[in-house]
């Protein structure tokens, strides 16, 4: 246990050496309000012009606030009134305890003001009066307890003599029992009835300040005839010790006083001297007869931890006489309150971005027991980010950050503290702190995808919105308001002078109107930056795919006449058999797919029995030999569309001429007629291929950019051209790629491939099953096919 006591000793001796040096002031009691104690901030080092920024306050330990300090001058002044009799009962030093409190950065300092007495009590005596009965042949030297006086000052300034008038048969004698003086009255001459049966004394007690302070007690004496024993107790002083809150009714000790004479000057009744303080009255009781002492009131350690009371015993003979004697009784405190928390200073809010260590709150921590039950382990009790820092002063404390906070994650935290002291049993108290978690700019906005991947059909109106992005942000507020623009620099440049994006809600408007025959697709890039400071932003690829509309009508290449009209003239002899060729109408469409992919008809034709129309790749051909009554000259009027949702179309007119040439005219003629069309066949297959040629590298190269911005996806294209078995004389030009998760088909006429048509989709989308399987075997997708790219489907006449 001694080990113990020193291993503490010297660890109080070590913190109050780190500890910062507190601040001791003196003042008297009762100076006025106002009057300037110290100044604090001097004294500490702090700069006045500062203070009323870091809230430069003073909080007391205790109930009422007698001093308070001045933001502007750092001064600590009295509050209030200061009356030390009342607040620090005894003769031992008055001390006040305050905490003084400034913050950014949070300290606190502790102030000691000790409040000195000064002589404004006059010693009272509770009774004005009091009666002495004493027999005619009482000896000298018997003792007479006077009524103390009682004076609230402390030291020198308490009840220092008393004072008797000059007389022959008494003087004043003083009795040091424990810290008070108790006066007695002694008989320094015996007295005699006869010669005077009363006697009037003034006893006068003085203080000792400076000048002196007194009060007075009128004694009388009245000589009565002998009862020459008084009741006596075995010791002057007793001391008991009892637990606190004993029931009332308990019982606590009986008092025992003995008196040698017989009879009524024998009998003993008990009583409790006049002269005790107030409170000692509610709390006890003495029974008259046996002496017995019980509890009256509550017993609490708290608020008194002794009572002294001074017990009569006196006899029943006319002339009674007393004993006197003291009985001490001393309070043994029992673990009967639980420990209370103050918090001192508080910060509701905490920036997420704190390092760890951060101070939030100052917690001091108090129980009103004592010893053992008055020791105190605090603790937080529940997950949080925080903990508990000891101050070098005992039961206070910091709530500091352990680790680093996240608002994202948690944005409010309730912490709930235990104090719980060492009692039997141990008694807890909780308290919860509220903690909101202010956010800071430490996340950028956030794109769900990147690219981005928008389709936008050709002809939009322009200066209307075509579509928009949109980011997300997870901080809070301005932290997280967003703002867009659009990135205008680099080679697409010219592109992105006809793009708006507003830069509120990021709807992407086009300021001119598209055109899929010029511009097949391009990108761009979109910034999202929010309203942090600093501000925190990031970008997102925006890919626009073109979508083909049926905007161009058919244009007929042959026949064409001189005028550019579509007119011509063919000359055939009569003697062609049913099935033969007449000629070819020729036509191609700028539009792809099936916006691209046109259909011949019949529209006039002079004899329906002659000729017939391949509605696929326009040749006309006999339907059966002519007759010598068929007439020399037939008009054909052929009709050309498109099979877009709205088609377009254009008309040809053909005039077909029956000569009759004599044989061998006939047959050179019929050979150079083949020869001419066999030599125009090659030259516009030869045109053909070069077109062709040129579209499909253009093509392909476009194919390798979108390839390539496609960062992290697989990419795969093959390019093939597929001739009919049965070619008719139509040249069609197929090509597939495949760009990350998507296939991509340009369909040309009279293709089968199992495809199906989706309604609605501009008579340019397939939807093909995609018959790739994953390692279960099982189909992995169905994929839909978009022909947005470049198709020419050219018809020729060969």
């Amino acid at each position: 246990m001694g080990v113990c006591v020193l291993f503490h000793f010297a660890l109080l001796l070590l913190l109050a050496i780190q500890a910062f040096a507190e601040i001791r002031y003196s003042i008297p009691e009762e100076v006025k309000h106002g009057t300037i104690v110290g100044n604090v901030a001097k004294d500490l080092g702090l700069d006045v012009s500062s203070l009323v920024d870091r809230r430069f306050r003073v909080v007391s330990e205790s109930k009422e606030a007698f001093f308070e300090v001045n933001q502007h001058n750092g001064a600590l002044h009295v509050n209030k009134r200061i009356d030390r009799d009342e607040s620090c009962r005894g003769s031992g030093a008055c001390l006040v305890e305050l905490k003084v409190i400034v913050e950014n950065p949070l300290e606190i300092h502790y102030v000691v003001v000790e409040i000195t007495d000064v002589n404004d009590h006059s010693p009272t005596f509770i009774q004005k009066e009091q009666t002495f009965k004493i027999a005619e042949q009482t000896l000298p030297g018997m003792r007479f307890q006077l009524h103390a006086a009682h004076d609230p000052d402390a030291g020198m300034n308490s009840i220092h003599a008393y004072t008797l008038t000059a007389n022959e048969h008494f003087e004043i004698d003083l009795s040091q029992s424990d810290e008070d003086k108790v006066p007695f009255l002694v008989l320094k001459k015996s007295l005699d009835r006869e010669q005077k049966d009363k006697h009037w004394l003034l006893v006068t007690a003085v203080d000792g300040g400076k000048p002196p302070r007194s009060g007075s007690l009128n004694v009388s004496i009245i000589v009565i005839d002998i009862n020459d024993n008084r009741p006596t107790f075995s010791q002057e002083i007793y001391q008991i010790i009892i637990a606190e809150n004993v029931q009332i009714g308990t019982s606590i000790f009986k008092m025992n006083a003995t008196d040698p004479d017989e009879g009524t000057n024998g009998e003993i009744d008990y009583s409790l001297a006049k002269t005790l303080k107030k409170n000692v009255y509610n709390v006890f009781e003495l029974d008259k007869s046996s002496g017995i002492i019980r509890v009256k009131g509550i017993i609490d350690y708290e608020d008194n931890d002794i009572y002294k009371l001074d017990i009569e015993a006196s006899d029943k003979a006319i002339s009674h006489l007393t004993g006197v004697c003291r009985v001490i009784i001393k309070i043994r405190d029992i673990n009967d309150n639980p420990p209370t928390i103050e918090v001192t200073s508080l910060s509701n809010k905490v920036p997420e971005d704190s390092k760890p260590g951060t101070v939030i709150s100052l917690i001091s921590v108090k129980d009103e027991d004592s010893g053992v039950n008055g020791k105190i382990i605090s603790t937080i009790i529940n997950d949080v980010p925080f903990e508990l820092k000891p101050s070098y002063k005992e039961n206070i404390y910091s709530v500091v950050t352990k680790e680093y906070l996240d608002r994202e994650e948690v944005s409010h935290y309730e912490i709930t503290m235990q104090a719980t002291d060492c009692g039997e049993p141990p008694l807890s108290t909780f308290k919860t702190l509220s903690i909101q978690i202010s956010d800071v700019n430490d996340n950028s906005p956030h794109f769900e995808k990147n690219p981005l991947e928008f389709y936008l059909t050709e002809n939009n109106v322009a200066g209307n919105s075509v579509f928009s992005v949109s980011a997300a942000d997870k901080d809070l507020n301005d932290n997280a308001a967003i703002s867009y623009h659009i990135v205008r620099e680099g080679r697409h440049n010219d592109i992105m002078s006809f793009l708006n994006i507003n830069s509120e809600n990021g709807q992407i408007s086009a300021l001119k109107s598209f055109d899929f025959e010029t511009l097949k697709s391009f990108q761009f890039q979109v910034v999202a930056t929010d309203g942090g400071s600093p501000p925190l932003s990031s970008n997102v690829t925006v890919k626009v795919f073109i979508l083909d509309q049926n905007d161009n009508a058919p244009v007929i290449l042959y026949p064409v006449s001189s005028n550019g009209s579509a007119e011509g003239v063919e000359e055939i002899p009569r003697n062609m058999k049913a099935g033969d060729l007449v000629t070819k109408v020729r036509a191609y469409d700028a539009d792809i797919g099936y916006n691209g992919w046109l259909l011949f008809s019949l529209q006039q034709v002079t004899a329906h029995s002659l000729f017939t129309l391949d509605r696929y790749t326009g040749q006309i051909r006999t339907l059966r030999s002519f007759t010598e009554t068929n007439e020399a000259e037939h008009g054909l009027l052929i009709l050309v569309k498109d099979n877009g949702n709205v088609s377009l179309s254009a008309t040809a007119t053909v005039t077909v001429k029956l000569v009759e040439p004599k044989e061998a005219f006939a047959a050179s003629d019929v050979k150079r007629a083949a020869a001419k069309v066999e030599e125009e066949d090659h030259n516009v297959t030869f045109y053909l291929i070069i077109t062709l040629g040129s579209v499909s590298l253009l093509f392909v190269i476009s194919i390798i950019v979108l390839i390539a911005m496609q960062c992290s996806k697989s990419t795969e294209y093959t390019s093939k051209y597929l001739q009919d078995a049965n070619y008719d004389g139509t040249l069609c030009h197929s090509i597939q790629y495949r760009s990350g998760d998507k296939r991509y088909m340009l369909v040309g006429p009279r293709m089968s491939i199992g495809s199906t048509i989706v309604p609605g989709s501009h008579a340019n989308t397939l939807v093909l099953p995609d018959r790739r399987h994953t390692s279960s075997g099982e189909v992995r997708n169905t994929f839909i096919y978009n022909s947005d790219c470049l198709q020419q489907v050219i018809c020729a006449h060969l």
